[in-house]
């Protein structure tokens, strides 16, 4: 399971004494334990692997918009650490599919679902992000999709 993987990680960059790495492997315990903490009222507090990778994405996200940001502000040495952090990150992450794969999977559920309006994107994305979140760029298949429903 992910959780586990990432408190093996953790554990073992602690004895390696990888400041870096034992930082950003604790802010990703850190948001899965939110994650249950939040879910603990309700019976479905068992994280899943999907989960994590919602959570893993979603800090990824925030690590390049502050990446931009310390750039845009001359702050290198805090925008090569954001870098470094989504390197640790996307280490958890599923293998990312190519461009190329994008726009045939993405064309596949246009045709498979004869979605040919803008009104089928919400329809397209939801299939998209159910079958492949984390293993995605989701920014360049609603991009393909808005393309495809337009065109």
């Amino acid at each position: 399971m992910l959780e586990d993987l990432i408190k093996e990680e953790l554990v073992k960059s602690m004895k390696e004494r990888d400041v870096l790495r034992v930082s950003t492997l604790r802010m990703i315990n850190a948001s899965i334990k939110d994650l249950e903490i939040s879910r603990r009222p309700s019976n479905s507090n068992q994280i899943k692997d999907e989960d994590i990778i919602q959570i893993l994405s979603k800090m990824i996200k925030q690590r390049r918009e502050a990446a931009v940001t310390f750039e845009k502000g001359g702050r290198k040495d805090l925008q090569d650490k954001e870098n470094e952090e989504i390197k640790i990150i996307e280490g958890f992450m599923p293998n990312q599919l190519s461009d190329e794969e994008t726009h045939e999977i993405v064309n596949d559920i246009l045709n498979e679902n004869d979605f040919k309006e803008m009104r089928d994107m919400g329809s397209a994305m939801s299939i998209l992000k159910e079958k492949f979140l984390g293993k995605m760029n989701l920014g360049l298949a609603s991009k393909i999709v808005k393309e495809k429903l337009e065109g």
